[in-house]
């Protein structure tokens, strides 16, 4: 509701409490032995909603109030970013089905794709308007997202079996290089930080794989 009426940074805010929630469902749902999966069908049906339709509004309002082209070349760009939502679909679909991603993910998860485009969007939406041709380069961006999503990358996930360096070497060193950022740039810095996870996740796989060849 709020992407549809341009408040964005309500938007986002509901976006982060999504992604708090939807870590420690999973967590409480096996604590409390009432895991079911119909329970994670309905779960995965929720974050379509949360990290897909959500984020795809919020550019597709983005879109149409920065346009700057005929009408009705507008009226077909602004309905362009839906295709993230359908996307992020697909996405949680293979994820339900992929038995791979126990510790891990394949492909870029829905959650940090959505936090990137609220970020992206309400923190920082007016400054890059003042870039041209700004419109295309987001909508280029966000194809790019939507193949992420349904990538073949392999991308760490934030889970610990112990709380030590050893085995967590990524994780930790993520995590502590997000807190500077988180400090200086606060909400805006989600648009950074998720960049900066699908580097270090291509960085990690592409060095294991020559491990695994050498």
């Amino acid at each position: 509701m709020y992407a549809c009426y341009g408040w964005f940074q309500l938007a986002l805010l509901a976006m982060l409490a999504g992604a708090v929630f939807d870590f420690f469902d999973g967590m409480s749902a096996r604590l409390l032995h009432v895991s079911s999966p119909i329970g994670k069908e309905l779960d995965s049906l929720a974050d379509v909603v949360t990290f897909g339709v959500a984020p795809s509004v919020m550019l597709c309002m983005w879109v149409g109030g920065h346009l700057k082209c005929s009408d009705s070349l507008s009226g077909w760009l602004v309905f362009v970013p839906l295709l993230m939502a359908a996307f992020s679909a697909l996405r949680l679909a293979k994820f339900n089905l992929d038995e791979r991603q126990t510790m891990g993910f394949i492909g870029l998860p829905t959650p940090a794709n959505a936090l990137f485009w609220g970020s992206l969007l309400a923190i920082w939406g007016h400054d890059i308007a003042q870039f041209q041709p700004i419109v295309p380069i987001l909508l280029v961006l966000m194809l790019l997202s939507c193949y992420l999503l349904v990538s073949e990358i392999p991308m760490f996930a934030l889970k610990f079996k112990t709380w030590g360096w050893q085995g967590n070497e990524v994780r930790w060193l993520f995590l502590l290089s997000c807190i500077p950022l988180i400090i200086f740039f606060r909400f805006g810095s989600l648009a950074i930080i998720v960049p900066w996870y699908i580097m270090l996740s291509a960085i990690m796989a592409t060095l294991s794989r020559r491990a695994k060849e050498s």
